[in-house]
């Protein structure tokens, strides 16, 4: 497979790769055997980053929309992420805000189609 797409699903930032692992095809052998036995460049990406958006995104409790509001467009590093979560911007608690409506939502309505499935099963 191509680097970008082992990089998405390692999680990682491929720009931040080692050139190597940049300019080769990963095998899914070879994914697999990183996703089992990280390597020491692996395991201090994932920890230290710099973090593609998606990462940002959850580690911070947000959307990726709402990084994009927040105009956060630069990918960002464990210790950047932990200094917008000890002081958060305004921009940052509306978003999470936001997030925490959404899943609300979401969490009401499967509750409500969970009732109605039940209702329907005990009328056949």
């Amino acid at each position: 497979m191509k680097p970008e797409t082992a990089a998405k699903k390692l999680g990682i930032l491929l720009s931040a790769a080692p050139a190597e692992f940049q300019e080769g095809v990963v095998s899914r052998d070879e994914l697999a055997a990183l996703q089992a036995e990280p390597p020491e460049w692996l395991r201090t990406l994932r920890a230290e980053g710099p973090h593609p958006r998606g990462v940002v995104a959850a580690k911070l409790g947000v959307s990726n929309s709402g990084l994009a509001r927040g105009g956060i467009t630069d990918p960002l590093t464990t210790a950047e992420i932990k200094a917008l979560l000890a002081a958060p911007p305004a921009w940052l608690v509306q978003e999470r805000a936001t997030q925490a409506a959404v899943r609300a939502e979401k969490a009401r309505i499967a509750d409500r189609d969970r009732e109605r499935a039940a209702r329907a099963a005990e009328q056949d």
